[in-house]
């Protein structure tokens, strides 16, 4: 019985479309596009800007 692994995949666009998308591999702009990670990233940002303003002009 022959391999029809490779004819359905090219007569089904969604298996090939997965296919392509999992070999790419996500680098860390991906990772920054992630909404919770950038809101922990600007509380973060802002504890430290508010401390450092503090030592500046408070003290």
């Amino acid at each position: 019985m022959p391999d029809t692994t490779h004819l359905d995949s090219q007569l089904d666009p969604r298996q090939s479309e997965t296919a392509r998308t999992q070999e790419e591999p996500r680098g860390c702009l991906f990772a920054l596009s992630q909404p919770p990670l950038m809101i922990f990233l600007a509380v973060i940002g802002c504890l430290l800007l508010m401390a450092s303003l503090h030592d500046l002009l408070l003290l």
